[in-house]
């Protein structure tokens, strides 16, 4: 047994546990498994083509040798990205614990409650210091927050009779240039037609539904938006303003200007750099928006014995609700990250962040000062951390790189610096000094730091933020880490027991691959320094986009879109720029299959598209000769098919082949949908099967954590006609010869976890990986097996086994007056977070294990759903007070002195002795979801608030 190989290490089961779930499987081999699974005809003959695997230890090595290679200079370029301090306290307790990063996302509430709260206090963070009504609890990055709030607002402008129809949005020209990018990307499909300009020129003309401003400006001036906004408010013109968040601290919340939007980044509030990402954005708006806000909102509720619980709000705006009618195509958030911001504004609270704001502020004013007396023009009137400098750019460029400073330089007769929570008094004076010798004079020293100013008071802040008590009471170290920890115990995650969740593959996620995310050289560079300073991630970002094209077969990947939905809707508009470069304008038609995941009809009407349904059969597969019919009928205008592969049923389709023939034959592109690439990696691949681009799930397929609910990446690999409309980035180009405009704000989206997925296929090899895909391949049929006689499988392939994940029916037990939901809480009790639940099919469970489930966390999940089925089968509709729907069963109700329940406490909390060592105790009942949305509460609220609601 070679121990050095990470393969052993991150697969599950053994080679003598593989034989002995082969054996049940009436099987002599894994590949006679992959044999029966696969179609014969998509199967790689050639292995993938990859560097050896390294072991953990020369992986390990060699990724602080690249972080070398990274040049990590002072750096002041600000333009939405900062460097700022995360508390040790959170970077051992949150970003370096897996009871934080390995948890899933929300869905099962009860098991979610300690997330849950962070969020709470993330939104709670964000509505005091924005003024406005309702926040969600994160996403992606700032500038598609800003492309999501002018989404927004083009969708309300209909409820206003005098704006219905109209399509003009002003942007000012202070808005960040990522930002602009994006706006521009995502304005175009669906009918926005952007104005940039001065805002005090903007004349306010009827035929603008909507204006964004940058609060304060990317070169640092902060404008007079309550006039703009008053204006524009006069003017029924709806305003979303993008805030940098440390700033409001010091400047007036823009909802209390009548704002309609705010958005941002929460990047400063003690999350790295990270070349661009991973952050959380923040959105918030007025609460009559609710239906509309995109992105996910934690709502209080209670719980079947009145207490007090949380959960995700108002889903049915959602994708997988809604499909092509959702009010966004994002399915994530930035859990994890906001986590992070929350527990910083926890940490430092109200007075801790006035402290840092001060600090920030009254160095650049001070820097301000001193360069006026070098005879610099400082041209900002009024500002926060950020000077506009006229001067030769060139001349300061020079002596600053040889200084090690990295400064903005917007054209050749302008320099901004950017102040940062990290700036110290030894900064300030060689930053000064950078400025003295290429002015050739005397240097300024500042031995003190005074109390300045220098914000307009129209603008300054007199509102309280951050009252609540959650923000006063963690500041030292221990509490916070007490408080942390209560909330972890209160999660279920992947440190706990395997997450069987189909679609989303909770795999291992291997600290190898998690410990580089905390080295200074890769946490802290700008995404704008020069790409000199980034040789490191340049070297393994381009390693990284090769690693993928050969996995998928395809001729180029971008690693810029920062989720899957963001990757989806890329992909689209590759396509979508690679038709219009043919002339073909017209093509606008995207099929999609009934089976398919909700985002992608979401996506395709962002992208301009119609949507046209195509059937499923009774087998779960595509029918063939429906979507032939309706190829054949839009052959002129067809645009793409979206399929996934193999099947949201968890099949190989074994006519996948003559489906994308025919999509081609009638003009079109294949858009892969990347979810199930976990069952493809080293068999088969989308350019095999006869895709034109697909999206890859970094956070399931390729190792990096769910974060709870985020972070997620979502590059795209392209075929060979499509390379050269890759995205690319207004400050540092990337993407093809006609790349389209940005995806994301950053050049590379969330460069900082890519080093996990470029770990994980480092040290596992082309063998590796292959072995991953035929364990989780086999640890699904094993399953399916055991399960068998219990409960029955929806779909298979044409020789009855699995892909690497299956459907089980659970609507026979409605007989009993059992609901999925019942079986998916009751599991719980087990110690287990339920699979998927009623996608794609109602009243279903949805199971994939991965390959990194060992075959004793098999067995313990199939004993307990068995054990669950012999439940079932003593239950009757006519008595609901059962094990089923009482579950889950919390300490309280165990413990208690009352216990008017018809079964022992034994069979409600210990029903299969494994649980004893590692018993899970919910600290919720089921949470009361109805009751959470009809009394909207999104905030820390006080209790007094709460029970008059």
């Amino acid at each position: 047994m070679n121990t050095n190989a990470f393969a052993l290490r991150h697969i599950g089961p053994s080679e003598a546990e593989q034989k002995q779930m082969l054996n049940a499987l009436g099987l002599d081999s894994l590949d006679q498994l992959i044999y029966e699974t696969i179609p014969d005809d998509i199967r790689l003959k050639n292995g993938l083509k990859l560097d050896e695997p390294m072991t953990e230890y020369e992986y390990l090595l060699h990724i602080h040798e690249l972080s070398k290679k990274n040049k990590a200079y002072t750096t002041y370029i600000g333009l939405g990205y900062h460097p700022s301090i995360m508390p040790a306290v959170i970077q051992r307790n949150i970003l370096e614990n897996p009871g934080w990063y390995t948890a899933y996302t929300p869905y099962q509430a009860e098991i979610a409650q300690g997330r849950l709260e962070a969020l709470l206090n993330f939104q709670t963070m964000v509505i005091d210091l924005t003024g406005m009504e309702i926040a969600n609890a994160s996403l992606l990055d700032e500038s598609t927050a800003a492309a999501e709030a002018m989404s927004l607002l083009f969708a309300v402008r209909e409820r206003d009779q005098k704006k219905a129809g109209i399509n003009k949005f002003f942007v000012s020209e202070h808005i960040l240039p990522q930002t602009l990018s994006t706006l521009q990307t995502r304005a175009t499909p669906i009918g926005v037609e952007l104005i940039v300009g001065k805002e005090e020129e903007f004349d306010f003309s009827e035929d603008f539904f909507g204006a964004i401003l940058q609060y304060p400006g990317k070169h640092g001036q902060i404008t007079d938006i309550k006039s703009f906004i008053k204006k524009a408010n006069d003017s029924r013109i709806k305003v979303a303003v993008a805030a940098d968040i440390l700033s409001l601290v010091k400047l007036e919340a823009p909802g209390k200007f009548g704002a309609d939007v705010v958005v941002g980044t929460t990047q400063r509030f003690g999350i790295p750099m990270g070349y661009g990402g991973p952050h959380a954005a923040y959105f918030a708006t007025k609460e009559a928006y609710k239906r509309d806000l995109p992105g996910r909102i934690i709502g209080v509720t209670k719980d079947m014995d009145g207490n007090r619980a949380l959960r995700m709000a108002l889903q049915t705006r959602e994708q997988h609700i809604k499909r092509d009618k959702a009010t966004s195509n994002i399915c994530t958030a930035q859990v994890l990250l906001a986590v992070m911001a929350s527990m910083y504004a926890v940490y430092h609270g109200p007075k801790g962040l006035k402290f840092i704001a001060n600090k920030v502020h009254n160095r650049t004013v001070i820097l301000a000062n001193a360069l006026k007396k070098l005879g610099y023009e400082q041209v900002n009137s009024s500002y926060f951390d950020t000077l506009q400098i006229k001067t030769k750019a060139k001349k300061i460029k020079k002596v600053a790189t040889e200084k090690k400073v990295n400064l903005y330089y917007p054209n050749k007769q302008t320099v901004t610096v950017s102040i940062n929570e990290t700036t110290s008094i030894r900064d300030l004076n060689y930053l000064i000094s950078v400025f003295a010798e290429a002015a050739n004079e005397e240097t300024i020293v500042i031995s003190n730091i005074t109390d300045e100013n220098s914000i307009d008071s129209t603008v300054k802040r007199t509102s309280d933020f951050l009252t609540d008590p959650i923000f006063n009471l963690y500041h030292s170290e221990t509490e916070l880490m007490r408080y942390m920890k209560n909330l972890e115990r209160k999660d279920l995650a992947l440190n706990h027991s395997m997450i069987s969740l189909g679609s989303c593959t909770m795999k291992l996620n291997a600290a190898s691959e998690m410990l580089p995310l905390s080295i200074y050289k890769w946490a802290n560079i700008h995404p704008f320094a020069p790409l000199k300073q980034a040789k490191g991630y340049t070297k393994v970002l381009k390693e990284l986009e090769d690693q993928l094209t050969e996995i998928t077969g395809f001729a180029a990947t971008s690693l810029q879109p920062n989720s899957g939905a963001q990757g989806e809707f890329a992909g689209l508009m590759v396509i979508k720029a690679y038709h219009e470069s043919r002339g073909d304008h017209h093509r606008n038609i995207c099929l999609i299959p009934s089976s398919a995941h909700g985002t992608n009809p979401a996506t395709a009407v962002m992208a301009g598209m119609k949507v046209v349904v195509t059937k499923s059969t009774d087998e779960g597969n595509i029918d063939v000769d429906d979507l032939r019919a309706k190829a054949e009928l839009h052959k002129d205008n067809l645009s793409c098919l979206m399929v996934t592969y193999p099947s949201t049923h968890g099949v190989y389709e074994s006519a996948i082949k003559e489906i994308t023939k025919i999509i081609h034959d009638n003009g079109g592109q294949v858009y892969m949908d990347g979810a199930n690439m976990n069952a493809q990696v080293g068999l088969t691949n989308p350019g095999n099967i006869g895709a034109d681009v697909c999206h890859l799930n970094l956070h399931k397929t390729f190792a990096i954590p769910h974060g709870g609910g985020g972070p997620g990446v979502g590059p795209i690999c392209v075929a060979e006609q499509l390379v050269p409309f890759l995205p690319g980035n207004p400050v540092i180009k990337t993407g093809g010869e006609k790349a389209i405009t940005a995806i994301s704000a950053a050049p590379f989206g969330s460069a900082l976890v890519c080093l996990i997925s470029y770990g994980y296929i480092k040290m596992l090899g082309a063998e590796g990986l292959t072995a991953a895909t035929k364990t989780a391949i086999l640890n699904a049929n094993y399953i399916k097996q055991r399960l068998q006689g219990s409960f029955d499988t929806l779909y298979s392939g044409e020789r009855g086994r699995a892909a690497h994940e299956m459907i089980v029916d659970c609507r026979p037990f409605k007989a009993h007056g059992i609901e999925v939901s019942d079986i998916a809480k009751r599991l719980i009790d087990y110690g287990f977070h339920a699979p998927t639940v009623s996608f794609p099919v109602a009243g279903t469970l949805m199971i994939e294990p991965t390959e990194s489930e060992s075959k004793a966390e098999l067995d313990r999940f199939c004993d307990a759903m068995i054990s669950i089925k012999k439940e079932i089968d003593q239950v009757s509709k006519d008595n609901p007070n059962n094990v089923l729907k009482n579950a889950p069963h919390t300490l309280n109700m165990v413990t208690s002195s009352d216990w008017d329940f018809p079964y022992t406490r034994e069979e409600a909390a210990f029903p299969l002795d494994y649980i004893r060592n590692n018993k899970f105790w919910p600290t919720v009942r089921r949470v009361d979801e109805a009751y959470g949305d009809r009394n909207l509460v999104c905030s820390c609220t006080p209790i007094e608030a709460y029970a008059e609601a």
